[in-house]
């Protein structure tokens, strides 16, 4: 297949779908891992085509909604300093932390600024030399390379001004935290294709071995996702539980050795605080060593800033996979992506922000 029409053509679709309820004989719970993923299933309501016996709940997988309050105070304190040009991608600005966000900063006369990349903040930083240009490094392993590239030219071209804010997450540590849970109720697992691009599948192995789960990495056009919900419901009617490769166009076991050669140099494995998960050993990336000198939190002394997350906002339980948007009492209400209460109304990836944009009205009228 060579244009994205083919992964959305009506007839392979119904084709698969056929499949699938030819193939279920029991209810199944499967998770889509990817916000990407979520967004694309509702947008197309793919949901909607699946036999009863399917269910499809969201995961952890948008990088901004895991995002921990504290980091987002961490970010606003080093953007409201004078001498800072804070750099960051659209959806971080309008995520709400302990009592402002990075937008309201940019009203007040902050120097915030949207960027489309971190080279983007490499090349202000060379524009300014002086100012202090940080980035704001959010993402899963999908972004990684990228921010390391950026740090790692920033060092060999000597730009003392430029460092990172980073709080970058990885995928497999957070769905084991998940699987190990207890009142789990995920028999299935789509994994994200865009991460295992990069990372290939590897580590998702021994998170299926364990926990005797099907993991199918799957794409994100209708197509792709319909055929990833097919294998992991045939895993599970045969009793199987292997890691399948449903995107193979893009995805390849071994990763992007390129890619990953840079994470490695750049950065560290390290413990990471998830929002609505709490703290996950060895689940995020760190800078390493020898990469100290551009690291934000060191730089502006803000790694001790803490804060509780608070108990209105159920964004937790939705990246749980263990709360339907739609369930919650905030939703539409006191709870909207102009006046969001948690990450996940706000981001293009959040759980929340596709409800809102693609069922609300169904459940207005159904109310």
């Amino acid at each position: 297949m060579r244009h994205v029409d083919e992964y959305r053509d009506p007839a392979a679709v119904d084709a698969v779908v056929r499949r699938i309820r030819e193939t279920v004989t029991r209810p199944w719970t499967l998770m889509e891992v990817c916000g990407g993923q979520t967004h694309s299933i509702l947008k197309f309501g793919m949901d909607e085509l699946l036999p009863e016996a399917v269910r499809l709940v969201h995961g952890p997988g948008c990088p901004v909604c895991v995002t921990p309050l504290a980091m987002i105070d961490r970010a606003i304190a080093i953007a409201s300093r004078p001498d800072v040009i804070f750099c960051s991608f659209g959806d971080m600005l309008r995520v709400p932390g302990s009592k402002d966000d990075l937008l309201k900063v940019k009203a007040r006369g902050g120097d915030v600024r949207i960027v489309y990349s971190p080279l983007d903040a490499l090349r202000l930083a060379r524009q300014h030399p002086d100012r202090n240009v940080v980035f704001f490094a959010v993402g899963f392993e999908t972004t990684a390379p990228a921010n390391a590239m950026a740090v790692h030219r920033a060092k060999a071209e000597g730009l003392a001004n430029f460092s990172a804010l980073v709080a970058h997450v990885l995928v497999p540590p957070a769905l084991e935290a998940l699987l190990s849970a207890e009142g789990v109720e995920i028999q299935g697992l789509l994994a994200p294709g865009h991460v295992c691009a990069v990372t290939g599948y590897r580590d998702y192995e021994p998170v299926c071995a364990k926990h005797r789960i099907p993991i199918v990495v799957t794409g994100f056009e209708p197509l792709d996702l319909l055929k990833g919900v097919l294998a992991a419901v045939t895993q599970l009617e045969r009793g199987e539980a292997i890691v399948e490769n449903q995107y193979s166009r893009v995805v390849v076991r071994d990763g992007n050795p390129a890619a990953l050669k840079m994470i490695e140099d750049v950065f560290v494995v390290s413990d990471r605080s998830w929002r609505g998960l709490g703290e996950i050993p060895k689940s995020g990336y760190a800078l390493s060593p020898r990469y100290a000198a551009f690291d934000a939190e060191r730089v502006f002394d803000v790694g001790h800033l803490s804060v509780e997350e608070p108990e209105e906002c159920r964004a937790g339980l939705v990246l749980q996979g263990r709360l339907q948007p739609t369930d919650c009492p905030e939703f539409g209400t006191r709870c909207t992506p102009e006046h969001p209460l948690g990450a996940t109304m706000v981001s293009s990836e959040g759980a929340c922000a596709a409800y809102f944009h693609y069922r609300r009205r169904e459940t207005a009228a159904a109310g």
